[in-house]
């Protein structure tokens, strides 16, 4: 299986551009996990692609993303893929006991809290978004509210990173795609 594969998945189920993007985002911070840890980029960025591919069809969190592992599942998309799949969310119950299903968690969140951070700014640009700016934006509880910050800070401790190294990783990742995002 392939990014072109999984960009054709995610984009049969999935029309709304900011949810494309916020699937770019995530799988530029895959990216940059993976090569941090020496680990499967390609692999790592297909989960970061396809986590949220069912959302927009199985808004409903007894269906997302349960739908969307069936879908990959009965498509044979390997079981490592699925599982990581599942590793986003809490609801789903699956154990994040590898660093990919780690650090799919850890960036889900964050990617958005970032794409708010710099919508706020004067040139809507992530270039000039910092991680004190990100840190800042955190804090204010009603910034970006749905934004679960508990999911970040546990997401960066399951890592092992400090919150401020994990936010410049995922930051780092999302400015190297900056046009594809938009910012």
């Amino acid at each position: 299986m392939t990014r072109d594969d999984a960009m054709e998945l995610l984009t049969e189920y999935t029309t709304n551009p900011n949810l494309i993007k916020h699937a770019l985002a995530v799988e530029a911070a895959m990216r940059a996990y993976a090569r941090r840890f020496g680990e499967d980029e390609e692999t790592w960025a297909l989960v970061g692609l396809l986590h949220d591919f069912d959302y927009e069809r199985y808004p409903d969190l007894s269906d997302h993303p349960f739908k969307g592992v069936e879908i990959l599942r009965e498509q044979g998309w390997p079981e490592e893929i699925v599982e990581g799949v599942l590793a986003h969310a809490d609801h789903t119950g699956e154990p994040r006991d590898t660093r990919m299903k780690q650090a799919i968690f850890a960036v889900d969140e964050l990617t958005g809290l970032i794409v708010a951070t710099a919508l706020v700014r004067p040139d809507k640009k992530l270039a000039s978004v910092k991680v004190k700016s990100v840190r800042k934006k955190m804090k204010d509880k009603s910034f970006a509210a749905a934004v679960k910050r508990d999911d970040i800070i546990r997401g960066a401790e399951q890592l092992g990173l400090e919150l401020g190294d994990h936010i410049g990783v995922v930051l780092e990742a999302m400015q190297g795609i900056a046009a594809d995002l938009g910012l």
